[in-house]
């Protein structure tokens, strides 16, 4: 009943996801309108919007929903607002999330800013990681995926730490200045239409 007539292709689908038909603009605007009209405290949003960011700087791929799920209900905050919150994950900034993590991560462990001699290649690294994953082929992972996996996962926990506190404080702010002044201008109708 609520379905499109004509699906679209998967060369459509990825158009739109790399660039709205609407445009950024617009796509950003109606994002922002519906976490507004969102139901619960400026704690609850908030929250829910910071682990959906925190957990996109993160490489576990495939996995960002529900872990941002999982968190924002253990914070007591808006699952459906962690749901937004992993946007900030996209295909136009994961290669810079990437790198950063890589890097910090190979700082964090004592390697330096250094890469290995072996090219990195996060494409390769994902393709290894499903491959070793369907043919349970542990020597794979350990070969293909470990040595810039590893890295990462370190190198994403201060970054993780770092954006929830940031997207935590912005958004509560925000949403508690929203609220205030939809109060007032009901406020301010429920007056007019008392005289």
């Amino acid at each position: 009943m609520f379905r499109r007539r004509a699906q679209p292709s998967a060369i459509n689908f990825m158009q739109v996801l790399l660039w709205p038909k609407s445009g950024w603009t617009r796509a950003g605007q109606y994002l922002w309108h519906r976490l507004h009209r969102l139901p619960g405290t400026p704690h609850s949003i908030a929250a829910g919007v910071a682990c959906g960011s925190a957990m996109s700087v993160t490489p576990f791929i495939g996995v960002h929903f529900f872990m941002a799920g999982a968190l924002a209900w253990l914070m007591r905050g808006n699952v459906l607002a962690s749901a937004f919150g992993t946007v900030i994950g996209n295909p136009w900034t994961f290669p810079v999330i990437w790198l950063t993590t890589y890097y910090l991560g190979n700082f964090i462990l004592g390697n330096g800013f250094l890469v290995s001699d072996q090219a990195l290649s996060f494409s390769d690294m994902f393709s290894g990681l499903i491959q070793s994953m369907i043919e349970a082929d542990g020597a794979l992972f350990m070969d293909r995926v470990w040595p810039i996996w590893w890295p990462m996962i370190v190198g994403s926990i201060p970054s993780a730490l770092l954006t929830w506190i940031v997207v935590y404080t912005v958004f509560y702010k925000l949403v508690e200045v929203y609220q205030l002044r939809r109060l007032a201008r009901r406020a301010a109708k429920s007056a007019e239409a008392e005289q």
